[in-house]
């Protein structure tokens, strides 16, 4: 057994290697060895250890890892053809569009490859709709991430992803955190849009106050700007409702999706109504991959499930999750000082350090994620179940008594 498990770290070791000489310096990566599997809520690596994941590919694996219903589905598209390019009209594309519209209440669909793509999209769409007028200035919310390409950086102030990426958009800034009073003071006749996320995601799990919404829909009404309210990692289902602003009574006028809505494959979304829409023109905006055969056709079994009663299950197995998490709040308040979040978009922010915490529990085999330093950052499958619950809940305990 011992040279086995020799063999098994040599191999992980040379992959390492291999990876650092082709790879460009840009992830860290998590110490679970080699994957070789996975399923369901669970990843194997080579030497046959079983890990939680508790992050399901940092939001993407809205059904779990390999789900039965998502394999068959693009087995049978990959068999009738993979891409065609957005040349051709593809029923897979019309009746994902159709689900989507339908669940979301939108009645207009544009896809793309990612979160990222579709932030460019909806930026360049409000443009777009006041071309005709003086209104082009894009405004984002402090400590939000709306992802790496310009036009994000542009409406975000994270240093860590900005630093030496500038000049950014001319006509772009973003906010002091969820201030009502700077809001008044910055937005005006010249704002095409404001972009937030109701759920930060990346800033740490923070959700947007009530009085911030108020606020905005007051100022909308007197400089006739545009909502877009980013979905990518709180839409879907994963809040316990479709879409992460339902919880908050914001109104956004262009919605953004991506991550579980593709269930492991390259899948976004924006989402308008028809006035809006009607902005882009043939040739006005386009992209080669986005709304892939094999990626809607992962996208439609996702919806499906969803509408089959998984949001429902969301609901349910989410309330036990934060149960049991307030029950450790409860037992260590000196380590952990708030939960937050809805359904299964869950942030621990803690009063000791969480990267220790993110260790200690991929030791115990159970992969988290870290964000704003202090938070634990968890984004379950929707397929997650009390007996997942509680194995986490049980290793958590473990390392917060350690």
């Amino acid at each position: 057994m011992e040279a086995i498990a020799t063999q098994v770290n040599n191999m992980t070791d040379s992959l390492t290697h291999r990876e650092k000489e082709v790879f460009f310096p840009t992830y860290e990566r998590f110490s679970i060895g080699n994957v070789s599997s996975v399923s369901g809520v669970f990843i194997y690596n080579t030497e046959g250890g079983e890990y939680l994941d508790v992050i399901a590919g940092l939001g993407v694996n809205a059904l779990g890892h390999s789900h039965p219903a998502i394999v068959k589905a693009v087995q049978d598209q990959a068999a009738r053809y993979m891409h065609l390019s957005n040349l051709y009209l593809q029923d897979v594309q019309v009746e994902l569009a159709e689900k989507l519209s339908k669940l979301s209440g939108w009645s207009k669909v544009f896809f793309t490859n990612s979160g990222a793509e579709a932030v460019e999209g909806a930026l360049k769409l409000a443009r777009k709709y006041f071309s005709s007028k003086d209104k082009t200035e894009l405004i984002g919310v402090s400590n939000c991430f709306h992802g790496r390409t310009y036009g994000a950086l542009s409406v975000m102030d994270k240093e860590k992803y900005r630093d030496g990426f500038g000049p950014f958009l001319d006509n772009a800034t973003s906010l002091i955190p969820y201030s009502d009073e700077i809001l008044h003071q910055r937005v005006s006749e010249k704002t095409a849009a404001v972009i937030i996320e109701a759920i930060q995601g990346e800033g740490g799990i923070i959700e947007v106050p009530l009085p911030f919404v108020n606020a905005l829909h007051e100022l909308q009404k007197k400089y006739g700007f545009l909502i877009i309210a980013d979905e990518i990692q709180s839409g879907i289902g994963r809040t316990g409702k479709f879409f992460g602003y339902e919880h908050f009574g914001l109104k956004p006028d262009i919605v953004v999706c991506a991550k579980a809505i593709g269930g492991g494959l390259p899948l976004g979304a924006i989402l308008s109504n028809e006035k809006i829409a009607t902005a882009f023109k043939p040739g006005t905006h386009g992209t080669t991959f986005g709304g892939n055969a094999l990626a809607c056709s992962a996208g439609l079994a996702v919806l499906i499930e969803l509408e089959n009663g998984l949001l429902e299950e969301v609901i349910f197995e989410s309330n036990y999750f934060h149960a049991r998490l307030n029950e450790l709040k409860e037992k260590y308040p000196h380590l952990i000082k708030e939960i937050r979040g809805k359904g299964f978009m869950i942030g621990i922010e803690l009063l000791t350090d969480a990267k220790m915490i993110h260790t200690k529990l991929i030791e115990k085999k159970i992969i988290t994620n870290v964000t704003a330093v202090t938070v634990l950052r968890l984004l379950p499958p929707l397929i997650f179940n009390h007996e997942n619950t509680d194995m986490f809940i049980n290793a958590f305990d473990e390392v917060l008594s350690d």
